[in-house]
């Protein structure tokens, strides 16, 4: 079974964007097998400590998967320093990480109209350049996020169909790679 590796961008238990990777993966069960990364208890990005364990076992997790999904707030119209954090501890050494030819899917989520759009491009932009392979799909952006939670669960279900639409779409193409 295909497994995904998947990353939110954001700490907060409650977040919204939490609640709709939860609920998206748990729409999605037999579609993949997906495992969670947490990223919060990361160090800061410092070349002078070598390889942390916890860094260690994050780049394992990502090199095990067969694909990334990544779901993330716009934070000042970019990604979350937590998430780029951890992208940089994983990208090393340079041009040959646990990045390159990765097949990644990215969503935005945030409370704004414009559900991360800005974050989205800057994180397409970061992973092609450790030369991930973003996957092309129109873009999956949550707007309003917070109004459309419940119990920690997301409820916009339009959105939540669109968006498991386009991840197994992903997943497709995963499986079609690893046969040829």
């Amino acid at each position: 079974m295909t497994t995904i590796l998947c990353l939110s961008g954001s700490l907060r238990k409650d977040s919204s964007t939490s609640a709709f990777l939860k609920t998206l993966v748990d729409q999605m069960q037999d579609a993949a097998a997906f495992r969670f990364a947490e990223i919060g208890h990361l160090p800061h990005y410092n070349a002078d400590l070598g390889i942390p364990g916890d860094v260690g076992a994050f780049k394992d997790a990502i090199e095990r998967a067969d694909g990334l999904l990544i779901v993330t707030p716009e934070y000042n119209y970019s990604v979350p320093g937590v998430l780029k954090n951890a992208i940089d501890w994983a990208s090393r050494p340079a041009y040959l990480s646990v990045f390159k030819e990765k097949p990644v899917f990215i969503v935005t989520v945030s409370g704004g109209a414009l559900g991360g759009v800005r974050a989205q491009a800057h994180l397409k932009y970061i992973m092609n350049g450790m030369l991930a392979d973003v996957f092309v799909n129109q873009e999956v952006v949550v707007p309003h996020a917070p109004k459309k939670v419940e119990n920690g669960r997301f409820t916009d279900m339009d959105v939540l169909d669109f968006a498991r639409s386009a991840v197994s779409e992903f997943i497709a193409a995963i499986k079609v790679k690893d046969a040829a």
